[in-house]
């Protein structure tokens, strides 16, 4: 009689077989994501090159600025200084220094401590006037015979009381004020060494002081009050007084050592007295021009490197460009090159090429520094108009820049246009996230179910089995 034999029939392993069922079920979502990435790698490209066309916007229009530079270099460095602006014209003056502009000092007489009372505290209040002291004499700092005439810019005031009627309070006051006198203490080594000093914070001889009080310390007044006309409790250690200069034979006087408007479009300022006339050299800025310049071509490199980049095409498409065969940007490729192409108008020249800016075999920009400063040289009105006016080049591409830059330009609209792209993908994705919960429970409950089917056949096998192996034995 033929032998029975048990076999046994093996359970699904479910998490493991689900997990491959849904991952070939989340193709379609992994299509989608995939796609989501490669329009965020597109929005990032325009992101850089957004930046990348900022920078060259800002090099176009510092080139376009630096065409008005200036550079006002005097031939006496220790007695003047000097800065020039658009304005100025280029041309050789002569600057002679014969008196600096000063503030005037006052200074009271000697106190033996610095943080003693002074007088019995009463209320007194000092009030100081600015103005002209005229005529006169003066001996050891003290006036006599002038008079003071007010610059009519009003008087400032501050009490002295019980609180700071001490040398280093009345400094600390009148310095909190802050109204245009400042006070320091200074030790002379005396048997009354502190005194106080104050000066004017603004120099020319219109800002000299007159220093009254009103109030019931005589002390004070007797310490502090200064009338160039009249009674003079301190003692001036240094006169207001104007700057004088001449610039090319005429004479000019200025309240500041800062001179601006004696020569069109340039500040001097004023360190020392000239021996002799010094030379002062304004021209342009060609040093400035080449560096705008130069930043410019940098600028366009770095631009069109990225563009041309991102736009390319791989072999069978393999290795291309984040960017290839987007439309706005080789749009943006075609205006750029459009306005390279466009000749300038209004002047001789008409081209880049001309001032040594030639485009290169792989399509960058290359400066040369000597044709260029040959150029500035030689021809600089047209040069000026080649980058700086309204045709120009400098002028056209930030002009490009910015349209394509601003809010509702190509570059945002693009943008836009990938998010909204994105975000259809998204809304895509969240509906197919809920059909693959469900299907992922289906599929568990499903080979759960027949896991428990085949246990029992199992189980049925097995007693089956045992009960034909008993008849054979008993047939026996």
């Amino acid at each position: 009689m033929a032998s029975i034999s048990s076999s046994t029939n093996t359970a699904f392993d479910v998490p493991t077989l689900v997990s491959q069922l849904m991952a070939v079920e989340r193709k379609p979502i992994d299509d989608l994501n995939t796609k989501i990435s490669s329009y965020q790698t597109k929005i990032s490209s325009f992101g850089t090159l957004s930046s990348l066309i900022s920078t060259l916007q800002g090099s176009a229009s510092a080139l376009s600025s630096s065409l008005s530079k200036t550079t006002a270099t005097p031939s006496n460095a220790a007695a003047l200084a000097s800065t020039s602006d658009s304005t100025a014209v280029p041309g050789t003056y002569s600057v002679n220094v014969s008196q600096l502009a000063q503030a005037q000092n006052l200074v009271a007489a000697g106190q033996t401590s610095s943080n003693t009372a002074i007088g019995n505290g009463t209320p007194t209040t000092l009030t100081f006037d600015f103005g002209t002291i005229s005529g006169g004499t003066l001996t050891n700092g003290i006036y006599s015979g002038a008079s003071f005439t007010s610059n009519g810019n009003g008087t400032a005031s501050v009490v002295i009381d019980s609180t700071n009627n001490t040398l280093e309070g009345i400094r600390d006051a009148i310095n909190s004020a802050g109204m245009g006198v400042t006070a320091t203490l200074v030790n002379d080594g005396s048997g009354t060494p502190w005194r106080l000093a104050l000066t004017s914070t603004e120099s020319g001889a219109t800002n000299s002081l007159k220093i009254t009080t009103s109030g019931g310390d005589g002390t004070l007044d007797n310490l502090l009050a200064y009338d160039p006309a009249g009674t003079q409790n301190m003692t001036q250690t240094q006169a207001a007084q104007n700057a004088s200069l001449t610039v090319n034979g005429i004479a000019i006087t200025s309240a500041s050592n800062t001179v601006s408007g004696a020569i069109q479009g340039v500040t001097l300022s004023l360190q020392g007295i000239t021996a002799s006339p010094a030379a002062l050299t304004v021209a342009r800025d060609a040093t400035a021009m080449k560096t705008a310049a130069s930043a410019f071509v940098d600028a366009y490199n770095a631009l069109a490197t990225q563009m041309k980049s991102r736009s390319a095409y791989g072999l069978d498409g393999a290795n291309s460009g984040t960017l290839a065969g987007d439309g706005t940007l080789r749009l943006m490729q075609d205006q750029l090159r459009g306005i390279f192409n466009t000749p300038a108008t209004g002047g001789i020249m008409s081209s880049l090429a001309e001032v040594g800016i030639a485009f290169q075999k792989d399509g960058t920009l290359k400066l040369d520094d000597a044709k260029f400063d040959t150029a500035l040289a030689s021809n600089f009105a047209d040069v000026k108009n080649l980058f700086a006016s309204p045709g120009g080049f400098a002028t056209r591409i930030a002009s490009w820049a910015q349209t394509t830059l601003q809010p509702g330009g190509m570059i945002e609209t693009r943008t836009q246009s990938l998010n909204r792209y994105i975000q259809q993908y998204n809304d895509q994705i969240d509906r197919l996230e809920k059909q693959m919960t469900a299907l992922e429970k289906k599929y568990t409950t499903e080979y759960t179910n027949l896991n428990l089917l085949l246990s029992r056949m199992n189980t049925t096998s097995t007693f089956l089995t045992q009960q034909l192996l008993t008849q054979q034995s008993s047939d026996k």
